[in-house]
């Protein structure tokens, strides 16, 4: 592998044992590939490259931008000295993205956001053993050199149901949207309601629209016998569900619960038919600080999910107390078994390269929402 000079762009064809035909006219020569990419960043023996791929132009851009921030404000609170964080936009061409951070000599990319640009990325940094830490949420993505960072459905539905358990309910309803997150969100519902000894009575399949949603309510509430629907959506459409269950029937001891999606959805605590329901999400101990940092040096809210950027400079910088510089990320480190701790609580990563975190469980009350069951600070292991 020559680290050095790895080319951002394929090598050109070469053309051989063409025969000519007589009177025909010269064969023309194609015409020339892209140039090589060039690193631009001079020669470094101090720092550990690392890459941050995001989009910070397009349709993306003020998430990809938010996240390059807090990835910064990482580094300027934590006054580290031996990083270079180096931002590529993956907004046209994730490819070329990755191929001019690998040219820049980086040993590590954070990045892609979108999980459609995780096999462009991959294809480009695995032959050079540089591993990725995603923001994604596709844990179908991970691998043992793709770590998927994001914050995952399947475990925020597998908290509640442990929740759910331990307060007696073991018989569960579902509204599933249709698409790849209803397919993982059923999924995550039937195995942990089967793992705790329950059962999943019914399920109604929804379009992502209002009047969808409702039709759906309207359907799981002519059958009987669960203790818990599980709205597998956002805040808008989640309370739309809601309130067409509770209306005209709908069993009032019948207890609602909902995903990570509804993590800093303002209609919830709002919506009179969600009091009483049940959620898990990372902790917020730590964001309301982070967002009035964040505010005060670029002037605006950050997303949620930029402390996604910043909890993965922290993670590369423990991991680089063990990492001389110029040498190959190590990334048997990632599966340290105690985890790793940062504004979003305690995780860690499996071998097979899916985040697991520590979550917490909330619950919806008269225009407010309540922790009912803190995140761990720790791992039982």
């Amino acid at each position: 592998m020559n680290r050095r000079n790895l080319l951002a762009a394929g090598t050109l064809a070469v053309l051989a044992g063409c025969t000519v035909v007589p009177k025909a006219p010269a064969p023309t020569a194609p015409p020339p590939g892209p140039a090589p990419t060039e690193s631009v960043i001079p020669e470094d023996t101090g720092h550990h490259r690392v890459a941050l791929l995001v989009p910070v132009s397009g349709k993306n851009a003020a998430v990809g931008q938010s996240i390059a921030n807090a990835a910064n404000m990482a580094l300027l609170d934590t006054g580290a000295k031996n990083l270079r964080i180096t931002t590529y936009d993956t907004a046209n061409n994730p490819t070329d993205a990755a191929r001019r951070a690998l040219a820049d000599g980086n040993r590590l990319i954070l990045g892609p956001l979108l999980s459609d640009n995780i096999p462009a990325v991959a294809s480009v940094a695995r032959p050079s053993d540089v591993p990725l830490i995603s923001f994604s949420n596709d844990e179908k993505a991970a691998s043992k050199d793709v770590f998927i960072m994001g914050n995952l459905p399947g475990q925020s539905i597998q908290r509640t149901v442990d929740y759910a358990h331990s307060q007696g309910i073991s018989a569960y309803a579902a509204l599933i949207p249709r698409g790849e997150y209803g397919d993982r969100a059923s999924d995550a519902l039937l195995s942990s309601v089967r793992g705790d000894g329950g059962a999943v009575i019914a399920m109604e399949p929804y379009d992502r629209t209002a009047a969808s949603i409702s039709a759906a309510a309207n359907r799981i509430k002519e059958k009987s016998g669960y203790g818990a629907l599980l709205i597998a959506d956002g805040g808008k459409l989640s309370a739309r569900a809601a309130t067409a269950f509770r209306e005209d029937g709908g069993d009032a001891n019948v207890r609602l619960l909902g995903t990570e999606l509804w993590s800093g959805e303002a209609d919830l605590a709002s919506t009179a038919a969600l009091r009483g329901a049940w959620f898990s999400t990372v902790s917020d101990q730590r964001f309301s600080q982070f967002s009035k940092s964040y505010r005060s040096r670029f002037g605006a809210q950050p997303f949620r999910i930029a402390t996604l950027g910043y909890d993965a400079v922290l993670l590369t910088l423990r991991i680089a107390r063990d990492w001389k510089v110029g040498k190959k990320f190590p990334t048997s480190e990632m599966m340290n078994s105690d985890g790793f701790l940062g504004l979003d609580g305690a995780f860690r990563f499996t071998r097979g390269g899916i985040i697991e975190r520590a979550l917490e469980v909330r619950e919806i009350r008269n225009g407010s929402v309540t922790v009912v069951s803190p995140a761990p600070t720790k791992f039982g292991n």
